[in-house]
């Protein structure tokens, strides 16, 4: 029986049948198509690119061509930056040669002369009552010995090393509270050892000794001090001039320059203490400070913010500044507050100190939020060059600068906003002012809404988020 599977007769002969001819491969044909698609797919490659090129230029607001321009561009943004948190000045310079602090007039103090007698018992908290015994006699025997033996020494050495040491342990301050009076020679000594000493044990309590004996004029309850000599503010004046201040320093001496600059001595920080406890007795008319001088010493304390140096004495320095502006009464105060803005405005220049100036102007209080505000005002003047000298003249000008145009310094822009923030925030009569409130409203939206995200000019970013926060904050009100 035939398989049916099996090959026919025919065939088995036929030898194409048996080993078909399998076709060979078109190489060539091939070759070429693969070719053709990897062409097409470069050139789609290729077009890709060009659009993601040209969808970047845009971005940057620079051509192709410019792309490098565009990556320097990043790179002065961050650079800007960093230079934005610099500021201070050098308002110290060289130090001058310190008054002699030798005062022979001491060894004639009279209170020493209350050891020997019956005032001492008094002193050393005992009497008649308190002990009678032997005991007791023997001992106020010995202590006279011992204070007229003391008290020759000091006559020898002219009173400094004794009295150094009851300065120090503080039974100065006590014999002082007990006799209720301190005399000439030794209010004049221990003020110059608090100004000029260079120990600082010496100077810290004779600071200690000048603002207990003050505080004992303004703390209600406690007997009042008569003190035969007061300071007055030349004084206070000459002190920093031997300390090096530059009255009249020039805004070209910045914190990056001011290696070469001098002081401050550590005595200025027992000259602030002093002085805000000076300015207090001040409030209660007891003090010789005049108007001009308060203004003066607000101004000066103004400018010792701008040193880096004494960034350490901030909360000192703050303390000192409130003093001073409650020291003013109403009718002075009105009369002082423009003088004192105007001679800071003058002296900062128009840069990151400006803005440090306005800063430390820090207090709840009606006065030292309107000199803020002023201080503001003044310097926000002198950055128009004195153009302008009221607030629609100053607005007019911050809404017409034109955020858009390639040349427009927006580190100039950035101090212009913050200032113009500080003057109306804290102008009373901002809110009665609608016309003032419009054109404030227009020039954040110019700020805010004029600038791209994108835009990577310097101190564009910081312009525009600044503008856009202090916005919200008008809407929500």
């Amino acid at each position: 029986m035939m398989d049916i599977d099996e090959p026919l007769d025919f065939e088995v002969e036929d030898s194409l049948l048996v080993n078909p001819v399998v076709p060979s491969k078109r190489k060539n044909l091939m070759g070429l198509d693969e070719l053709l698609t990897e062409h097409y797919k470069e050139q789609s490659k290729l077009i890709e690119n060009e659009a993601r090129k040209q969808a970047k230029a845009r971005k940057c607001y620079v051509s192709d061509d410019e792309d490098k321009n565009c990556k320097e561009a990043m790179l002065a943004t961050i650079h800007s930056v960093e230079e934005m948190s610099e500021w201070g000045l050098c308002v110290f310079g060289e130090q001058k040669i310190t008054p002699p602090l030798s005062f022979p007039e001491l060894g004639n103090w009279s209170i020493l002369q209350s050891f020997m007698n019956n005032e001492l018992n008094s002193l050393v908290g005992l009497t008649k009552e308190k002990g009678s015994s032997l005991s007791c006699t023997c001992f106020l025997i010995s202590f006279f010995l011992i204070a007229s033996i003391l008290v020759s020494i000091i006559r020898i050495l002219f009173g400094c090393t004794f009295l150094e040491g009851l300065l120090k342990n503080g039974w100065l301050l006590k014999l002082i509270f007990k006799c209720g009076c301190v005399e000439s020679s030794l209010a004049t000594w221990t003020f110059f050892l608090m100004l000029y000493s260079s120990k600082e044990e010496l100077r810290s309590s004779a600071c200690e000794f000048w603002c207990a004996i003050l505080s004992s004029k303004i703390q209600v309850g406690m007997r009042p001090i008569e003190i035969d000599w007061y300071p007055s503010y030349p004084e206070l004046k000459s002190a920093l001039e031997t300390y090096g201040f530059l009255f009249n320093f020039s805004s070209n001496i910045s914190a990056e320059n001011s290696s070469g600059c001098k002081g401050p001595p550590q005595n200025i920080i027992t000259w602030i203490k002093f002085t805000a406890v000076y300015c207090q007795v001040r409030c209660n008319k007891q003090s010789i400070l005049l108007t001009s001088d308060c203004q003066e010493l607000a101004e000066v304390i103004l400018c010792l913010f701008l040193d880096r140096r004494l960034q350490g004495l901030s909360v000192l320095m703050r303390n000192c500044m409130q003093s001073i502006i409650s020291s003013f009464t109403e009718e002075e105060w009105i009369n002082s507050y423009s003088r004192i803005a105007k001679s800071i405005a003058s002296r900062v220049p128009t840069d990151l100190n400006c803005l440090q100036a306005v800063q430390c102007i820090s207090g709840v209080d009606p006065r030292t939020k309107h000199l803020k505000s002023v201080v503001a005002f003044e310097i926000l003047v002198n950055c128009f060059e004195n153009k302008v000298h009221d607030d629609m003249g100053i607005l007019t000008l911050l809404i017409s600068i034109n955020v858009k145009e390639k040349a427009c310094d927006f580190f100039k822009m950035y101090i212009y906003l913050v200032l113009a923030e500080n003057w109306l925030r804290y102008d009373e009569m901002f809110s009665d002012k609608p016309v003032i409130c419009e054109m404030w409203g227009v020039f954040l939206r110019n700020c805010s809404c004029q600038i791209s995200s994108s835009d990577l000019r310097p101190h564009a970013s910081k312009v525009r988020n600044k503008a856009a926060f202090l916005l919200q904050g008008i809407g929500n009100s």
